[in-house]
């Protein structure tokens, strides 16, 4: 049944703030009056049961997960009971994220366990984290587990703000070189070639190429959205199937520059994720089986189910992972210590470290590479098309 907050009045004259489950909106405004309240606000919260609503279906941005997480872990470090703090969390948030958290509370306050909560929501919460919160309830670490899951999930944001603004520059440029050569084809080169056209010019080679470039461009500019949407939709198509999805996986890692760099971000996401498992006490199997399920890219996770069999018939982890050119040396053999030592845990998390600061270099040297190889393939794209636009103008200067 719907959940609506409200606003009232009581005969004291004092504000009071709830919620209320009711069929409809109506029917919640009449079961406050019943209860002797003066309404001043109705709004829906939590499950709605509309059609619209089952159809789309929004999800709560990684930002507000976040900060849901990091309050949260502050509310039970303190010593709040997690009914009270998912209340206080309801109300504070008026996005999606307060909608979820009044629908945790009622199935917390329900019997079910936060874990099992979280679970009936996977669009929202990952495997990972509801594995990390169903061991921290099991251990009695709940506010331990929060605290780590909450560090994990800012270093992840951190790291994206910083990968997404080192990348704007380079971007704004490729859309802007985009941009000058649409316009060129479309605006320019048309108007030039009837011009051209009134003189009877002879044209230079270059020139009528680029000519008959723009006249495609502008006669059958839907045959160039044609081959775009269709090459996109074949593409996804095709990444949809695990042949696909593995074959595009593997291509992306051999792409020079991007290639190192997406396998930097990739190893600091495992080892930091299986850091985080392994010291909420999830068993060692377990928590590669998981790791492999959330990694984004189909190579590393059927490398990683390949090694949790080997793990299972008694290899140790870093042996099964040195068998994978994937995996680097320095990674199974700093492994292979935390392994010996017991404290496998902590030297994935130091892993993590390592693995995060390479990516933020690879993520800079990719933009300081691209941003001169854009401006290069900017200048010379330009330079093509001013040299074939000028040398008929030179030609028809030199018939007078």
């Amino acid at each position: 049944m719907p959940i609506f907050k409200y606003t009232a009045k009581n005969k004291r004259g004092e504000t009071i703030k709830g919620k209320v489950e009711a069929i409809s909106k109506m029917q919640a405004v009449s079961t406050l009056f019943a209860r002797d309240l003066f309404v001043i606000d109705v709004s829906s919260l939590g499950q709605e049961a509309g059609f619209l609503s089952k159809i789309f279906k929004p999800k709560v941005k990684f930002a507000e997960l976040v900060n849901f997480t990091r309050q949260l872990s502050t509310m039970i470090n303190a010593g709040l009971p997690l009914a009270n703090s998912l209340s206080i969390l309801e109300e504070e948030s008026e996005s999606e994220m307060g909608k979820l958290s009044a629908n945790l509370l009622k199935d917390v306050e329900g019997g079910l366990s936060f874990s099992d909560a979280l679970q009936k929501y996977p669009d929202n919460f990952t495997r990972i984290y509801t594995q990390l919160v169903k061991a921290g309830e099991a251990g009695g670490v709940l506010d331990e587990v929060l605290e780590r899951l909450a560090l994990n999930l800012e270093k992840d944001k951190d790291f994206k703000a910083k990968t997404k603004s080192a990348m704007i520059y380079p971007v704004i440029i490729l859309i802007a070189m985009v941009v000058v050569m649409v316009v060129m084809m479309v605006a320019v080169i048309p108007k030039l070639t009837q011009m051209y056209d009134d003189f009877d010019a002879e044209l230079p080679a270059l020139t009528k190429i680029f000519m008959g470039i723009s006249d495609f461009m502008v006669q059958f500019w839907w045959v160039l959205l044609l081959i775009v949407v269709g090459g996109i939709f074949a593409l996804r198509s095709y990444k949809k199937t695990k042949k696909g999805e593995l074959a595009i996986d593997r291509w992306m890692l051999t792409i020079p520059v991007f290639g190192p760099m997406r396998q930097k971000i990739i190893l600091t996401d495992f080892a930091r994720t299986l850091a985080l498992l392994l010291g909420a006490g999830v068993s060692l199997l377990e928590s590669i089986n998981i790791v492999a399920e959330a990694i984004d890219n189909a190579v590393y996770r059927e490398e990683l189910a390949e090694a949790a069999k080997q793990v299972e018939r008694g290899t140790s982890l870093s042996a099964a992972v040195s068998r994978y050119e994937d995996f680097p040396p320095i990674l199974h053999q700093m492994m292979s210590v935390g392994e010996e030592t017991g404290k496998l845990d902590e030297i994935l998390g130091k892993l993590a470290e390592y693995f995060e600061k390479e990516s933020e270099y690879a993520v800079k040297n990719m933009t300081a590479a691209l941003e001169p190889m854009i401006m290069i393939a900017l200048a010379v794209g330009v330079g093509f098309m001013v040299v074939a636009i000028i040398m008929p103008i030179y030609s028809l200067t030199s018939q007078f």
